[in-house]
């Protein structure tokens, strides 16, 4: 373990629960060490090159110095003739330098819906419970391999931009301000992204989480201006059964959970029409993943979130030519 309370890359913990305990406070519950225990062995890989400060894991689109063999170029006065490739210049008698592959550390951005919609569910398993643990564990994780890690709280009442900053003790500043959240208010997460498109200054894996209560053609836009300034996107969806199913019996009195309108509905009478509004809402999202290309996760809140983490570490994992599984 190194001196900041994290694993090394060269010692791996049995599991995470001493290590959990440097960070984590009676406020950080949604954080649990059975499940860091599972994970740590996935690591948190970029889709696309990222451009960072130090040292990292991760690719960068600038040449460096690493084992990994990017191209030839020709040489040019003031290049190290340390890199000149000998034996291209017996065949050619030409001088060719070899570039590889410079690595480069992460930045996530963690983007939390905190809008009244995300308080949906029961006592500690509403949607932002649920998103909560979502996004500690990835923070949690990348801080773990020597990434940074950040945080915006979206909703009317929670505007916190926490940039993305390296090390135990700004982590424990995004686990906190994580913990504060509250599902309050309107949606605002469409402004919201396009802020972070401007703000958040080099390429990131930006993670957002919400139930995307919003109109389909303005997400377009806001991902496509994420992608305009080459981050990598990636898309917690979270879904009650019950707003898929709409499996409701007996008139019932429905809260809009975000401005506070109530309506008195006998189920039966709009039934399938809703279905039909969230089979074309749910095409229209589909349409809008495939022509953006974000890394799009569709979550049922009955599923395991370690589950829905594990799917979505080892797809980047399995995309990076990496084979691994993680522990029961």
């Amino acid at each position: 373990m190194s001196p900041n309370g994290f694993w090394t890359n060269s010692s791996k913990p049995a599991d995470a629960k001493h290590a959990v305990a440097r960070v984590m406070n009676a406020d950080h519950s949604f954080l649990e060490s059975r499940v860091l225990s599972r994970l740590l062995g996935l690591p948190l890989n970029a889709r696309h090159a990222m451009l960072g400060s130090v040292s990292g894991r991760h690719r960068s689109p600038v040449r460096g110095s690493s084992v990994e063999f990017a191209q030839y170029r020709k040489y040019v006065p003031g290049d190290d003739t340390r890199r000149l490739d000998w034996r291209t210049w017996g065949r050619s008698d030409r001088y060719y330098i070899k570039e590889f592959e410079a690595d480069t550390n992460l930045r996530l951005a963690l983007i939390v819906d905190a809008s009244g919609s995300m308080g949906y569910g029961e006592n500690s398993a509403t949607r932002l419970d649920y998103g909560r643990r979502l996004a500690g564990t990835l923070a949690y994780l990348a801080a773990q391999q020597g990434d940074a890690a950040g945080l915006w709280g979206v909703g009317k009442d929670h505007r916190q931009k926490i940039p993305a900053k390296r090390g135990p003790t700004h982590l424990k500043l995004v686990l906190d301000q994580l913990a504060l959240l509250k599902p309050r208010g309107e949606i605002t997460l469409v402004e919201s992204l396009h802020e972070a498109a401007e703000q958040v200054s080099q390429r990131a894996l930006v993670v957002v989480i919400s139930d995307f209560f919003i109109e389909p053609a303005s997400l377009k836009h806001a991902l496509e201006h994420l992608k305009f300034r080459r981050h990598d996107i990636a898309l917690f969806h979270l879904l009650d059964p019950a707003e898929l199913n709409f499996d409701f019996d007996r008139p019932a009195r429905f809260v809009d959970m975000e401005d506070g309108e109530t309506l008195l509905i006998d189920p039966a009478l709009i039934a399938r029409r809703y279905r039909e509004v969230v089979k074309k809402y749910l095409a229209d999202f589909d349409e809008i993943i495939r022509t953006t290309g974000a890394d799009y996760h569709r979550v049922n809140l009955n599923t395991p979130y370690e589950d829905v983490l594990a799917k979505f570490l080892l797809a980047r994992l399995q995309k990076k030519g990496e084979v691994s599984l993680p522990s029961a």
